[in-house]
């Protein structure tokens, strides 16, 4: 039976000093959605997804990733999720192929399967000619490709990303997206945060965040025609303009 919903979070809160960086937030994910998390840098995206992928214990509030305690389960989310972090997390010393065979190891993937999986996600995302590279001497674009090949090496059915296309190119962009689309398709469920007004378009549900806090959530074309703006950008400006008025 496929759960309802992949992600579920009810009114999280982290802390850190006097600091709030994340607060009270409540949300849900469909299974197979592509959700984003649209904000600038601070907003408290990256602190919220490190929450859910087992890497932040929560001050106050709760949330299920796959049907599993972000509490109490933390170490099984670790295995069954694909995480792309914003920073490369990838030896650069190693090559690409040695890469995802540290990877494959440390999911405990048999090594028969592993040599196949690598294979095809080398077709899949294109990575033939670089795989075989030390990865430090790759440009950011291919580096972003062989981290999501690394996520994806255990075929996870939940894949977060923080913003990870951060710094390459529009067209590299673009590319990236049609890549997270066919995994969609598949029923890959996709937690993506992004400062990127285009990327989070193409997002099927999205929510705002600012200072710490969501303060609106929906469709894109939803969130446009209930605040009557041409586009995703110029709403995101009135409601951070709204929300700083009122703060």
């Amino acid at each position: 039976m496929t759960m309802e919903y992949a992600v579920t979070i009810d009114n999280l809160t982290k802390k850190f000093g006097n600091f709030t960086a994340v607060n009270g937030i409540s949300l849900t994910v469909e299974t197979g959605q592509i959700f984003g998390f649209l904000g600038a840098n601070g907003a408290g995206k990256t602190t919220a997804i490190r929450m859910l992928c087992g890497l932040l214990l929560p001050t106050s509030g709760g949330g299920t990733v796959s049907g599993l305690d972000i509490y109490k389960e933390s170490e099984k989310i670790k295995q069954t999720i694909g995480y792309m972090s914003q920073k490369f997390s990838l030896y650069g010393d190693l090559t690409g192929r040695e890469n995802l065979w540290f990877y494959g190891s440390v999911y405990r993937i048999p090594r028969t399967e592993l040599k196949a999986r690598i294979d095809e996600l080398a077709e899949y995302l294109e990575l033939s000619d670089f795989i075989d590279r030390p990865c430090a001497s790759l440009p950011l674009g291919w580096r972003q490709r062989l981290a999501l090949a690394s996520a994806l090496l255990h075929r996870p059915k939940i894949l977060f990303l923080d913003e990870p296309t951060g710094g390459v190119d529009p067209v590299f962009r673009r590319r990236f997206w049609e890549i997270l689309y066919s995994l969609a398709d598949e029923g890959t469920t996709l937690f993506v945060t992004t400062h990127y007004m285009d990327e989070a378009e193409f997002c099927r549900r999205v929510s705002i965040m600012h200072r710490g806090r969501i303060i609106e959530i929906g469709t894109p074309d939803d969130l446009t025609r209930k605040y009557n703006q041409s586009s995703l950008q110029e709403l995101f400006i009135k409601l951070i303009s709204e929300s700083d008025a009122d703060a």
